[in-house]
């Protein structure tokens, strides 16, 4: 049994933001599982199915960011996964947008998501995929900036990394962490993104629950 969080903001205003990449992670597995992910239990939005033959249960925490910690608590108490198979996906602001970075263990590295998790389940030991959306710009106050959306640029590299980030977490179920590492921790070229404004996007993978699609541009 595997549990599998991407972590983002619940409500339609934060749809699409550099803060909600889990989502969009957890979206790109749902879609290619074939399930839901519209169970409301544990404070999150769940939908269980096999993934390369292994149980998991995909959890959209709907606590806020903040409080991500409580809602994977009560998951991990329910269904009592080992350490290792508590896989967390969120978003990093020291990779470029659409760059991933792997890792077994480690701190919160600043990321109040995560602080709450290691805080709520006593362990800073859970595997956890890391998606870059890019440093914040000088004088912008970082909670603005992760609550931002992507330019149309970024949108197009970030597209590719939900998909990548969906075969990392294929991989660490199949074929372990370190298979994984070796394979997507690798900095690849990265375009320039075209900076024009804010881009609502859309998701690259269309929910189960029909969540998703185009909200506008600014």
């Amino acid at each position: 049994m595997y549990i599998i969080a991407g972590l983002g903001n619940p409500g339609s205003q934060y749809e699409h933001s550099r803060h909600n990449v889990g989502f969009e992670v957890i979206d790109c597995l749902a879609d290619r599982l074939g399930i839901s992910v519209n169970e409301r239990k544990h404070r999150a939005f769940c939908g269980k199915g096999i993934l390369e033959g292994q149980k998991v249960v995909l959890v959209k925490p709907q606590t806020f960011m903040n409080l991500s910690g409580e809602s994977l608590r009560s998951a991990v108490d329910f269904y009592k996964p080992e350490p290792d198979h508590v896989i967390i996906v969120y978003d990093d602001i020291s990779l470029d947008p659409g760059q991933l970075r792997i890792r077994a263990k480690g701190s919160a590295g600043g990321h109040n998501g995560i602080k709450n998790i290691i805080a709520q389940l006593g362990t800073q030991e859970f595997p956890r995929v890391k998606v870059g959306i890019g440093a914040k710009p000088d004088r912008m106050d970082l909670a603005d900036y992760v609550l931002s959306h992507f330019s149309r640029g970024e949108w197009e590299q970030m597209e590719d990394a939900f998909m990548e980030a969906a075969d990392a977490v294929t991989v660490m179920v199949s074929q372990g962490m370190e298979a994984a590492m070796n394979r997507f921790n690798k900095k690849k070229a990265v375009a320039p993104a075209d900076g024009e404004g804010s881009f609502y996007g859309q998701s690259v993978c269309q929910s189960a629950d029909g969540a998703g699609g185009v909200r506008g541009t600014e």
